[in-house]
């Protein structure tokens, strides 16, 4: 109950009781409701510092899931990368060597990506640092298994043609063990039976029969067969592919040929005979492999039709520096 106050008229010398308007009661009544709300207000801001609202609490749970989801996703990038260089340690040491080719770099297969900045839209936040980290391990993973895929691809290509490769490689002696005579001359330095200096010896000489047979050593097609080229006299050339071609030099005089140029042949097919035809000093099958158009060393490619012992004899008389007989 609300007090009753009184005035003193001096007009009338006595006291008068206070009469309250509407307008005082409505205006005090509007004063009290603003002041209520505003300390409410004030209250809320105040308490929302010191008490976490469920909003606030939602935000907070949500941003630490988030980060343990960004941790969570660097953790299996970092054990997919793991993965990814153990198979590109199996490329490389065993998938492209088994098949000829040439390893992939490192410089390769971990170069970065230069340029502009890709990852601007990433920036700004909290959270900018752990996600451009992320993104940039998920980039450089993306590029290294796109180029293992493509090595893959290639050495899927490769094994289609291993099949062929393998059969077409100079593989086989020229001339059979028990046709021999000697195995004359190797690979290397020798002296020259003409004018007796030392020279470098490019093929391997087999002491053979006139007549002997003279045996393809991997499939192919004949490119030439004929006496035109300096020092061989009669001799063949067959290109195996893959870089690979085999020369028989000095074959015999008469009917020094059984096949003709552009004809294919298989390994072990006869294709001539000994003979002693060119720069020659006794009847024997001078014998040379060229691979990408080097010569190279024909004792390498005898796996086909040699023991390890018989192998390793012929690899004893092949490094003899002895007369060359062409």
């Amino acid at each position: 109950m609300s007090k009753v106050k009184y005035y003193y008229d001096s007009e009338t010398l006595s006291y008068r009781r206070v009469e309250r308007r509407k307008r005082y009661y409505f205006f005090k009544t509007l004063l009290f409701m603003v002041s209520s709300a505003a300390v409410g207000i004030a209250c809320y801001f105040f308490a929302d510092q010191f008490y976490d609202s469920p909003q606030y609490k939602r935000a907070v749970n949500q941003n630490a899931y988030l980060e343990n989801q960004l941790e969570n996703a660097q953790k299996e990038i970092d054990q997919l990368a793991a993965v990814i260089v153990d198979v590109e340690q199996r490329d490389n040491t065993i998938y492209r060597i088994y098949f000829d080719a040439n390893p992939i770099s490192d410089e390769q297969r971990n170069a970065g990506f230069g340029g502009v900045n890709r990852y601007r839209e990433f920036e700004g936040y909290d959270s900018s640092k752990k996600v451009i980290t992320l993104r940039k391990s998920l980039d450089k993973l993306k590029k290294r298994v796109a180029i293992q895929s493509k090595s893959l691809d290639e050495i899927a290509a490769l094994a289609e043609t291993k099949e062929e490769l393998l059969a077409s490689i100079p593989a086989i002696q020229p001339v059979r063990n028990q046709d021999l005579t000697r195995m004359a001359s190797g690979y290397g330095y020798r002296t020259d039976p003409f004018n007796k200096t030392r020279k470098f010896h490019y093929g391997m000489d087999f002491t053979a029969p006139r007549g002997t047979p003279v045996f393809a050593t991997g499939d192919g097609v004949v490119t030439r067969a004929d006496a035109n080229s300096s020092g061989y006299g009669n001799h063949i050339r067959i290109d195996h592919g893959f870089g690979y071609v085999s020369l028989y030099a000095h074959l015999r005089r008469r009917k020094p040929y059984n096949v003709r140029k552009g004809q294919r042949v298989k390994r072990g097919d006869i294709i001539g005979y000994v003979g002693s035809t060119g720069r020659s000093q006794a009847p024997h099958l001078h014998y040379e492999v060229f691979k990408d158009g080097e010569r190279i060393n024909p004792i390498n490619f005898y796996y086909g039709n040699l023991s390890p012992e018989e192998f390793n004899e012929l690899l004893k008389k092949s490094q003899q520096e002895n007369i060359s007989l062409d």
